[in-house]
């Protein structure tokens, strides 16, 4: 996977990676970083310290940079942007650049925050094709954007930070958590009461469906309010992850919607595994969950980081199979920096390199 990061950073020098071809290696750019790009900091960053190595820090630093002209743009997806793109880079514990930058994204999403509704809505310019502005929430925006406020909150000393993370979670719980313990994706409400008014799905395959991306972004935001501002919220955290693995097929990769087969989604998958090692911490009594997080990295890694086998003459460390948007037949069989980036973070778990709730 470092080796392919090598590779990438000679692609994406005027733009951020999006999503590539398996077969190729050839990426897709973004040119503002959608709200993708800022897992590809976040990969440099992680690579930074596992290897020590200064191209890795000096990349980083140059996505968080490049990243903060989105500091006021109108989308809560800024919790990815800068908690991923800039705020990962903390734990080399040396990037001045990455502070200001994640200081601005976290700054910039406070400025958002609706204290009537109680919620950091979507945002006009939120990246999806509809259904988006001051009245729209999605569970998309609650990890990155909670520990990102939290950090910035103990960073600067203004609890207030704090206090917009936790509610902000809290009000997701209501829009988004169904009460058997299923994720909606995506939200309508009052703008001046907070009040709930339906639930839809952007990238679902139906509302009353279940995403798997939704399901996988819900156990890792709930899991992040647990450790970084409130164990109040885990165990909405806890029920989520009991649902994701109670429909978890026998092979351990989860379809791109749990009411379809196929295709797989591998991105949600390490969303997923990395939401768990975490919560195996938080909840140290649920010692299944790590051997679960296990499995399912050794699926990926075994049937779909390449080569995968002695005749794959792929370029290596391609993490295939990942769904970006099935509804709109965008990139459904692909590699996803953002797959990319959470089998990363598994893996140095894994190894003990980073500890899961740092992140």
């Amino acid at each position: 996977m470092l080796s392919r990061a090598g590779v990438t950073a000679q692609a994406a020098t005027r733009g951020f990676p999006h999503y590539a071809d398996q077969n190729t290696g050839e990426w897709t750019l973004s040119q503002d970083g959608h709200w993708t790009g800022g897992f590809w900091g976040g990969l440099l960053a992680l690579g930074a310290v596992t290897t020590g190595e200064a191209r890795y820090a000096e990349l980083s630093d140059d996505v968080a940079r490049r990243l903060t002209t989105r500091a006021s743009s109108d989308t809560a997806f800024r919790g990815f942007l800068f908690f991923y793109g800039a705020g990962v880079a903390r734990l080399t514990g040396k990037s001045a650049a990455a502070r200001d930058s994640a200081l601005a994204g976290a700054r910039g999403l406070a400025a958002t925050f609706n204290h009537d509704a109680g919620v950091i809505p979507l945002g006009a310019e939120a990246e999806e094709a509809d259904a988006v502005g001051q009245g729209a929430a999605n569970i998309d925006a609650v990890p990155g954007t909670v520990p990102l406020l939290a950090w910035a909150a103990a960073e600067l000393e203004q609890p207030e930070l704090a206090e917009i993370a936790r509610r902000h979670a809290e009000r997701h719980i209501e829009y988004c958590v169904r009460a058997d313990g299923s994720v909606c994706q995506s939200a309508a409400f009052d703008e001046r009461t907070g009040a709930l008014l339906r639930r839809y799905t952007h990238k679902g395959l139906a509302d009353d469906s279940t995403w798997a991306r939704a399901q996988a972004w819900a156990m890792l935001g709930f899991g992040q309010a647990a450790g970084w501002v409130s164990p109040d919220f885990l165990g909405t955290a806890l029920t989520v992850a009991d649902w994701w693995l109670e429909h978890l097929p026998e092979d351990h990769i989860a379809p791109w919607d749990f009411d379809a087969e196929a295709p797989r989604d591998t991105s949600a998958t390490a969303i997923a595994a990395a939401a768990l090692l975490k919560l195996s911490v938080l909840a140290p009594d649920r010692t299944h969950y790590r051997e679960r997080a296990l499995a399912m990295v050794d699926a990926l890694v075994t049937r779909f980081l390449t080569p995968v086998g002695e005749d794959d003459t792929r370029p290596a460390g391609i993490l295939a199979g990942g769904c970006f948007d099935y509804r709109r037949d965008l990139a459904t069989d692909n590699e996803l920096v953002w797959g990319d980036y959470f089998l990363m973070e598994s893996l140095l778990v894994l190894r003990g390199v980073i500890e899961p709730t740092a992140l």
